[in-house]
């Protein structure tokens, strides 16, 4: 099914917005969330200064997109790239140089870093932020830390909005995703979800008719396949953690707060699960599964981004609420990478035609 630029824009939007909607009561146990917000917890944005503020978990997926984009352009103009990870590494590297007073860098690769919008000082996971400034990066090889938290989970579903099926393999954008997470985490339970999240969010963009539920299935024996033999214990964990998730979201007298406090919600894999049981309890409705996927004691804003991300792409962007995207500070700036993302890298070696725009943004890190 050909993609649609709607699709796109809404991916984008949609994390943003569950980030923006998690974040509020994203250190916050289920207890103290209602005790502010009541019995049924917060049912939408609760603003500053009338606006609503996105956190690292959409920067860094915004970043990453920056990067990846910017790895494609020099492969095609150039005819010669590094791999794709070392772009997302920089990208990682001046997102966490924007939130930092110091060691800021003489050439910026992403024009997202002069864009003061999506540099706000709102970082979720300061010893993430401190791993990256270091460049103190990992692999699934060489692993420096145990970290298992949810942090740079998102970046995983930029990559999954980056893959184009026509020039690009599934499993290497798959294994990407993962990679992408390991830069940071050197747990499996963190790591190995990104690779999840970048099957399902990629499959939502490409396949918007298709039921939900065989998306998740798909993307799960998809997984499976794929890393199985290398992480046996921790994939089985993880298979099995979302198969409770779609389990819980079919019992009709499970309430939804109480199945999320179950999931727990804490590291990157029951962030995923999580995301999936309000992907299907709340019936692919908007507000009623941004409104699960917030209200537990878990890290809310995580699942809000990824809940957010999965349904903007399947509904597109105009079906989301205007109330949620009208003081979303930078939506503008979302929606122009999204249609980059979207349009792909126009530039070609040899090429007689010439994007000056486009030039100036992924070739000079530069927004005219």
């Amino acid at each position: 099914m050909a993609k649609k630029r709607s699709a796109y824009r809404g991916c984008l939007l949609g994390l943003a917005v569950g980030d923006a909607m998690g974040y509020t009561v994203n250190s916050h146990t289920l207890a103290e969330i209602r005790e502010d917000y009541g019995p049924n917890g917060l049912q939408g944005y609760d603003p500053v200064n009338g606006y609503a503020d996105v956190t690292s978990y959409t920067q860094l997926a915004a970043f990453t997109a920056n990067g990846l984009l910017y790895g494609l352009t020099v492969g095609r103009s150039k005819g010669t790239m590094s791999p794709f990870i070392n772009y997302i590494a920089r990208s990682h590297w001046e997102w966490a140089s924007s939130q930092a007073m110091m060691d800021r860098p003489a050439r910026n690769l992403c024009w997202l870093f002069r864009e003061k919008e999506l540099c706000r000082r709102h970082c979720i996971d300061t010893r993430m932020k401190e791993i990256i400034l270091r460049k103190q990066f990992g692999t699934p090889e060489e692993r420096y830390n145990s970290m298992t938290n949810p942090s740079t989970i998102t970046s995983a579903v930029a990559v999954g909005m980056f893959y184009d099926p026509e020039d690009m393999d599934r499993r290497e954008m798959d294994r990407l995703g993962m990679e992408a997470i390991a830069l940071t985490h050197g747990d499996p339970m963190a790591y190995l979800p990104g690779a999840a999240v970048t099957h399902l969010v990629s499959e939502a963009l490409m396949h918007p008719k298709s039921e939900l539920l065989t998306i998740i299935e798909g993307t799960m024996d998809a997984f499976r396949e794929q890393f199985d033999h290398e992480y046996h214990r921790q994939v089985s964990q993880i298979c099995n953690l979302v198969k409770m998730a779609v389990t819980m979201s079919r019992e009709p007298g499970l309430a939804p707060m109480d199945a999320m406090e179950k999931l727990q919600c804490a590291t990157g894999a029951q962030v995923l699960a999580g995301a999936v049981y309000a992907l299907l309890a709340g019936n692919e409705d908007f507000d009623a599964s941004l409104i699960i996927a917030v209200n537990h004691s878990g890290a809310s804003a995580a699942v809000g981004a990824l809940v957010g991300a999965v349904l903007g792409a399947r509904l597109g962007v105009e079906t989301l609420p205007e109330f949620y995207l009208e003081c979303l500070e930078c939506q503008d700036i979302l929606r122009e990478l999204a249609d980059d993302l979207f349009q792909g890298c126009p530039i070609e070696k040899g090429d007689v035609f010439f994007d000056d725009e486009w030039d100036s943004k992924y070739c000079h890190g530069r927004r005219e």
